[in-house]
């Protein structure tokens, strides 16, 4: 793997020490917000993951070579260059063989991240089935993804952008656990409750470290969803929030926006129409999972 891969050396030491370790996506950094939050936000996570006893490991592509961890001066690059590549499953052999740069997005993450034995990792929201999918057929590569990688997902549930019943749904038809963090309902990004309960409730970390060793030592693949609630100070209201997204998504239309753009797309439409409220909720649900997803990993870690 030498050939496609580097690690940075603190990562490195962690995974060869079996010690906890957290991967980051790069799709929020040069897609998900603006410059200088996407960076301070990026700076944040890893701070937060190393408070609560794990390595952080930013993952990304640089010039055709795999990058698990970035330095400082690469973490700059992905939030302010315009020329990253939006890098799913599908886009990483692209990618890599014409030495291109690519952020990842969850799908992308996973992977690579697996390749290094890497087994959790902290994002802000799962992609899913979008508004519309039976009509455009626009499902994220991000559940196949879960149901086949072994690795862990802690998030604030899906986004609010998508269509959450028909999500939940689909990650049945997987296989894939989805678990609502310390409360019945599963989170929904910006709110704490999408209307639906998760399948399944766990209130502590070790719950969660036992629930993913059990899943790994019987032998069943792919990862899980933990569904972690934005914390209540910085949620959105329901009624505004919805607002916003049927806004976003008639603009988005109107603008013939569809496949991988919209998210971004939707995103940054959302942040204008409520003022920058949906983004400052954006930056602390991702750190509010980065925080747990570390305290996951060292109670895995912790009796392997």
């Amino acid at each position: 793997m030498n050939k496609y891969i580097d690690v940075l050396p603190e990562v490195k030491a962690a995974l060869d020490s079996n010690a906890p370790v957290v991967a980051l996506e790069s799709t929020i950094i040069s897609h998900g917000m603006p410059y200088p939050q996407n960076l301070e936000c990026a700076k944040d996570c890893e701070m937060i993951i190393r408070e609560n006893g794990a390595t952080p490991a930013t993952v990304a592509v640089i010039n055709g070579r795999i990058k698990i961890g970035l330095s400082d001066e690469q973490l700059e690059y992905f939030a302010t260059s315009n020329d990253i590549i939006k890098c799913s499953r599908r886009d990483l052999p692209y990618v890599i063989s014409t030495g291109k740069s690519g952020a990842a997005t969850v799908s992308a993450t996973m992977i690579m991240a697996s390749l290094v034995g890497i087994r959790f990792f902290a994002t802000g929201g799962v992609g899913g089935v979008h508004r519309g999918a039976e009509d455009s057929m626009d499902i994220s590569a991000d559940l196949t993804e879960l149901s086949i990688t072994d690795v862990c997902v802690i998030s604030a549930g899906v986004k609010s952008i998508l269509d959450i019943g028909r999500t939940l749904e689909y990650l049945e038809t997987l296989g894939v656990p989805v678990v609502a963090y310390g409360q019945d309902q599963f989170p929904a990004f910006y709110t704490r409750d999408s209307g639906f309960n998760a399948a399944l409730r766990l209130d502590s970390p070790n719950e969660v470290a036992e629930m993913m060793r059990a899943k790994w030592e019987l032998g069943l693949s792919g990862g899980a969803i933990i569904g972690n609630p934005i914390p209540e100070e910085y949620a959105m209201q329901k009624d505004e929030i919805d607002s916003a997204i049927s806004t976003a998504l008639l603009n988005a239309s109107m603008s013939g926006i569809n496949g991988k753009e919209i998210t971004p797309f939707l995103l940054s439409s959302i942040k204008e129409i409520t003022k920058g409220h949906s983004l400052t909720a954006n930056i602390h649900l991702v750190q509010n999972n980065a925080r747990l997803a570390a305290q996951i990993a060292a109670a895995y870690f912790a009796d392997n």
